[in-house]
């Protein structure tokens, strides 16, 4: 039996391997002695952390009452943050992705400006929208008697705002990379524009909303900035963990690298759940 032309008279059988081009475990010495600082950069103060951390006082450190009720706050506050921007970003990223409308490229900008926006600043936009004289917080407070600075709720607005654009550009584009024919194909049966999104959409685009609401959850677990400036600091009402870290960090320095080391692993597990979908080289 003749193989083809070129195959030298035999078959092959199995995948052939993809040889490394000539050079490619080679690295110019101009690029890596940049690359090997940029990692002792970004290493360094972490192995910091570790090695002055009081092993020996940490499950003292974190038995305290005023950690569990930080980190109780944090984890509530987190989860509701995540689950205002799953109810609004979802449907914003579907609008991005799916429609067409007039100044759709403005709308994106803006919604992911908080990406960049300082968070102090977005504490501070925070409270003259939502402050009890704010834009839309003066009507809260006299239809509603609603009152959002410096209340748990305050935190979770303030968390949400910071976290949402992560989810939404996760998930549009997550939708822009699905294939709309299934869309398409469920309004030939007659089911509606909503339908066919929570039927067939929504769970197409199921990864991708998990790893969007992953990413805001840790993004809220972590804010700092606007937390502080739009609901305060005030334990077992406003205080998040990043804020025991700071509040610590002047009076007792070993609680601040404890509360800390406690954020370290909750950001390493976020990143050992996304690996499968960021994580892995090409």
């Amino acid at each position: 039996m003749t193989g083809r032309p070129g195959t030298g008279g035999g078959v092959r059988t199995g995948r052939t391997r993809r040889r490394p081009a000539r050079g490619a475990r080679r690295a110019p010495l101009p690029l890596l002695v940049p690359a090997l600082a940029g990692l002792v950069f970004l290493l360094l103060p972490l192995a910091a952390l570790l090695l002055r951390a009081p092993w020996s006082s940490l499950p003292q450190q974190l038995g305290s009452a005023e950690v569990w009720d930080a980190l109780r706050l944090s984890l509530i506050t987190a989860t509701a943050a995540t689950g205002v921007s799953l109810v609004l970003g979802v449907p914003l990223a579907w609008l991005l992705a799916r429609t067409e409308f007039p100044g759709r490229r403005l709308v994106r900008a803006l919604v992911t400006l908080p990406l960049v926006l300082p968070p102090v600043v977005g504490g501070v936009a925070l409270l003259l929208a939502l402050g009890r004289n704010g834009v839309a917080g003066r009507w809260l407070d006299e239809a509603f008697g609603v009152t959002l600075p410096f209340t748990t709720a305050g935190v979770v607005v303030a968390e949400a705002f910071v976290a949402m654009p992560f989810l939404v550009i996760s998930v549009e584009g997550t939708l822009r990379a699905a294939d709309p024919r299934y869309e398409e194909a469920a309004a030939t049966l007659g089911a509606s524009r909503f339908t066919a999104f929570r039927r067939v959409t929504l769970p197409l685009i199921a990864p991708g909303v998990a790893a969007g609401a992953v990413l805001a959850w840790a993004r809220a677990l972590g804010e700092f900035g606007a937390t502080i400036t739009f609901a305060g600091n005030f334990p077992g009402r406003t205080q998040t963990m990043p804020l025991a870290v700071y509040l610590a960090l002047q009076n007792d320095p070993a609680a601040a690298i404890a509360l800390s080391l406690v954020l370290l692993a909750v950001s390493i597990a976020v990143l050992a759940g996304l690996r499968d979908r960021w994580m892995t080289a090409p």
